[in-house]
């Protein structure tokens, strides 16, 4: 709940600025779906291809809660990384999966996805880390 209204804040703000962004986002996922999804790209692009832009069922963020994907008001995933980058460390976010970290983070850049981290997001924010790197815990591998 406290992510969900952190959220929602955070979006409203970004709409204030006129910054464009929907009232839409793609939050929480089950199990079941997150599997579904993770199926349907590994049908069309491979494992190895599908591995390093959704995560497999059972290690998705998304099924925590704390993830959301911003999406664009033309339907489009927020493809801008200044647009959630410097503002969603202020509502406890951190933007998860940033360019140049890939081999660290184990995805490709995905400037739409958040995490919600609380107050220590301001800290991994002028950190320039990943999460991973400020945890100091591996990733990039299943």
């Amino acid at each position: 709940p406290t992510a969900l209204s952190q959220l929602q804040k955070m979006i409203a703000d970004m709409q204030s600025l006129g910054l464009s962004i929907s009232n839409s986002y793609s939050g929480y996922r089950s199990y079941q779906y997150q599997s579904s999804l993770y199926q349907n790209y590994v049908n069309s692009y491979g494992q190895a291809s599908a591995d390093t832009f959704s995560a497999r069922p059972g290690y998705s963020e998304h099924q925590t809660g704390l993830a959301f994907d911003l999406i664009q008001p033309n339907g489009a995933l927020l493809e801008s990384p200044n647009e959630a980058q410097w503002i969603a460390h202020k509502y406890g976010f951190i933007v998860r999966y940033q360019s140049g970290k890939e081999s660290i983070t184990g995805y490709m850049a995905e400037p739409w996805h958040v995490r919600y981290i609380g107050n220590e997001a301001v800290n991994i924010y002028q950190s320039g880390l990943t999460l991973e790197e400020y945890l100091h815990v591996e990733g990039g591998d299943y």
